[in-house]
């Protein structure tokens, strides 16, 4: 019996049920920690200055997604502009995505997570 006999069963699975000592309870304790640890998370931030980059930035690089507050930048101001445009080229760098939530938040996701455009639910 090969080991795909095994786990569908002699007939592919239809038909006949596995008797329940060949099943194996997997109990909490039996995750692998390590395998949660490499998961993307969400973080949230506030910007103030050019030094509240660093922290985004080796976020985004480490493969996370940030969502920052930019309600305390000045629209018009030169340094402003200059802060959204080193944060969209982290984004570039690292094949990611930035979008601008109106005029209070940026989004910025890491490789391979893309940033829909549209609003989900009624139009």
């Amino acid at each position: 019996m090969g080991f795909m006999d095994k786990l569908l069963g002699e007939q592919g699975g239809r038909g006949r049920a596995q008797p329940a000592d060949e099943y194996v309870e997997v109990g909490v304790d039996d995750i692998d920690p390590a395998a949660s640890e490499e998961a993307m998370r969400v973080h949230i931030a506030d910007i103030n200055d050019q030094q509240d980059l660093i922290e985004i930035k080796d976020a985004v690089y480490d493969g996370d997604m940030v969502i920052a507050d930019i309600v305390r930048l000045r629209t018009s101001d030169r340094a402003t502009e200059h802060i959204i445009d080193e944060l969209r080229q982290v984004a570039n760098e690292v094949d990611g995505d930035i979008v601008q939530k109106g005029d209070d938040q940026i989004i910025i996701a890491p490789t391979g997570v893309r940033i829909g455009r549209e609003k989900l639910g009624r139009r």
